[in-house]
């Protein structure tokens, strides 16, 4: 588990505020060892699961507990991307992305995805996915599933246009999430 560093504040600040250790919680670890692997999982996806198994596969690595990636995924609309400029495309993703974590900021997983360790390695311990989906009735489709699943998911609709544009799950397990968005292209 990784350690916080206390906050430097100059000294009639840092008096007034709790220390960082106090304002996130510990890191949630889930084990992925006796999963089994779903029916519709290709054999490569499978594949890690397997060397977990195995600590003779893997060496040291494979001894350690396997832990389940916190992703965001980012899904924005492939005829928007053709029709916009590429930085207000960009900017439609940045904006779901930081509501989706601004209103579950509260929530264990948005607080570990934004701790200071994870920051900067954002390939080891989280992850953000960005994909694409064709248009609107794909998009708001996906926000549909996502509300009945109680996805934390934020569809970002830009005004005062009122277009919908691109959605942003909250950080969660990968585990918990990616088959909605396992049929959905990498953005490109």
């Amino acid at each position: 588990m990784r350690t916080l560093l206390p906050l430097r504040l100059p000294s009639p600040i840092a008096a007034t505020l709790p220390s960082a250790a106090s304002l996130l919680p510990a890191l949630t670890r889930v084990s992925l060892r006796g999963t089994p692997p779903r029916a519709n999982m290709s054999s490569a996806a499978a594949a890690p699961d397997s060397a977990a198994a195995n600590p003779a596969a893997t060496g040291e690595e494979g001894r350690r507990e396997a832990v389940d990636v916190l992703v965001q995924y980012v899904v924005l609309r492939r005829d928007l991307a053709d029709a916009w400029p590429l930085g207000s495309v960009v900017a439609q993703g940045c904006h779901a992305a930081v509501a989706a974590v601004w209103a579950h900021r509260d929530h264990p997983d948005a607080a570990a995805y934004c701790a200071p360790g994870n920051l900067d390695s954002m390939h080891k311990a989280c992850s953000t996915v960005t994909l694409e989906v064709k248009g609107e009735t794909q998009l708001r489709n996906l926000a549909e599933k996502l509300e009945a699943a109680g996805v934390r998911h934020k569809l970002w609709i830009e005004q005062p246009e009122n277009i919908p544009t691109c959605i942003a799950t909250a950080p969660c397990p990968k585990s918990q999430v990616s088959s909605f968005f396992k049929k959905l292209k990498l953005c490109k």
